[in-house]
């Protein structure tokens, strides 16, 4: 670092107040001891490919702050090259300038939108995100309006020691819907499932259907229908995204709020759920619908339909804390997916727990969170192969 921002900086420490200096020193961390008008670069891109199929992006800055981010978890290898190819963009640019960066990468492309292009954008954006946090010494909900709450409602796992009484199934029976048009006697096996998991944990408890993109409308229709008197607290992907109008037909028949949009990226793909009335209930992904900056404003957008948000995460500790951050940003957040995990297995330091089935809001600078390097970098390695599902009886390839 340069002696002479060094001379600057502790002038500008010296000249505060003692006591008005302590308070301000005591929410920075040692990378962050900046002020808030130096100049910062960022000086390199890193990628990093997990066993388990997550894929983590590391910025560097030539004042010692890093930031974090999550990618698509599928497409692994693919995510992963296209943040460094961001590089030629990106080093030696102030990172601060999220929004200006965010339009840059993605009206850079000539092909837009997609899941690899707006995962690519999803993940630098939390880490440039995360720099801009610690290098103002406030986690990311206080640069974004925040906190619009105290703590985060999640689901996962229904416990008596965290309190978490939401949960989210699939739509099984002897095996899982893929046909057609199921018959009535798999389509009872599914509503008899549900129904006994609904007398088991009671009316107390909040059960989502993820239907997962993977059952064909006739079936998806039947099991709507079946499920309905033993309350399910809404519907997931009932059918794939890919057309929106059936998705908005469906919905006008059953009273249970429709949740869709973990394979619908950016403003414009959200656009035309809200529009089109084919949910009640936006899912985006916080690591490939656009990141925090993109997920902000289709929070935006949803408020105006009263719709709320329940970010998707089947992924890692970024995705998570991301989604915490929005979720303490916005007025209009519902829900927050496997907001139990507690990643230990990644982070320096625990997150905190969670109480009477919420997590508190993260009040580190940035992302609130600390990658172990070393605990990550054990992990990286091939990822899992494509998965593909076939139906027993004829061979042929079905949804999953």
């Amino acid at each position: 670092m340069p002696q002479t921002q060094m001379t600057r900086r502790s002038w500008f420490q010296s000249m505060l107040a003692p006591a008005a200096f302590a308070a301000f020193n005591a929410v920075r961390t040692d990378a962050a001891a900046i002020g808030p008008n130096d100049n910062l670069k960022v000086t390199k891109i890193e990628s990093f490919v997990l066993k388990n199929t997550w894929v983590f992006v590391k910025i560097s800055t030539d004042a010692g702050i890093t930031g974090w981010g999550e990618m698509l978890k599928d497409d692994a290898k693919a995510c992963a090259a296209g943040a460094l190819e961001v590089s030629d963009y990106l080093v030696g640019q102030d990172p601060r300038k999220v929004a200006h960066h965010w339009q840059a990468i993605h009206r850079g492309a000539f092909y837009r939108g997609g899941p690899i292009k707006t995962a690519i954008s999803s993940g630098i954006d939390q880490a440039l995100w995360d720099i801009t946090g610690k290098a103002y010494g406030v986690p990311v909900y206080k640069l974004m309006g925040g906190p619009t709450r105290d703590r985060v409602r999640v689901y996962g796992t229904v416990s008596n020691v965290t309190g978490v009484n939401a949960i989210k199934v699939g739509p099984r029976g002897s095996r899982s819907p893929f046909k057609y048009n199921e018959g009535p006697k798999f389509v009872d096996e599914v509503a008899e499932r549900f129904k006994a998991l609904r007398e088991k944990v009671g009316m107390g408890v909040d059960i989502g259907v993820d239907f997962h993109g993977a059952v064909q409308p006739p079936t998806a229709l039947s099991l709507m229908k079946a499920l309905e008197p033993h309350r399910p607290w809404f519907y997931e992907e009932i059918i794939q995204a890919l057309n929106v109008q059936l998705m908005a037909d469906l919905a006008k028949k059953t009273h249970i709020p429709i949740a869709t949009g973990e394979r619908i990226f950016t403003k414009w793909g959200f656009r035309e759920i809200l529009e089109k009335g084919a949910a009640m209930i936006l899912q985006p992904d916080i690591c490939y619908a656009g990141g925090i900056t993109e997920l902000k404003v289709i929070a935006g957008m949803a408020e105006a339909y009263y719709a709320p948000l329940a970010p998707h995460n089947p992924q890692g500790p970024c995705s998570l804390a991301a989604s915490l951050q929005l979720a303490a940003s916005i007025p209009n957040f519902m829900i927050q997916e496997r907001g139990d995990n507690e990643y230990s297995d990644l982070l320096a330091k625990p997150l905190p727990p969670v109480r009477n089935g919420h997590r508190p809001i993260l009040t580190e600078p940035g992302l609130g969170i600390t990658i172990d390097e070393n605990k990550l970098m054990a992990q990286v390695g091939e990822p899992r192969p494509y998965r593909t599902a076939y139906d027993s009886d004829d061979g042929s390839v079905v949804d999953w």
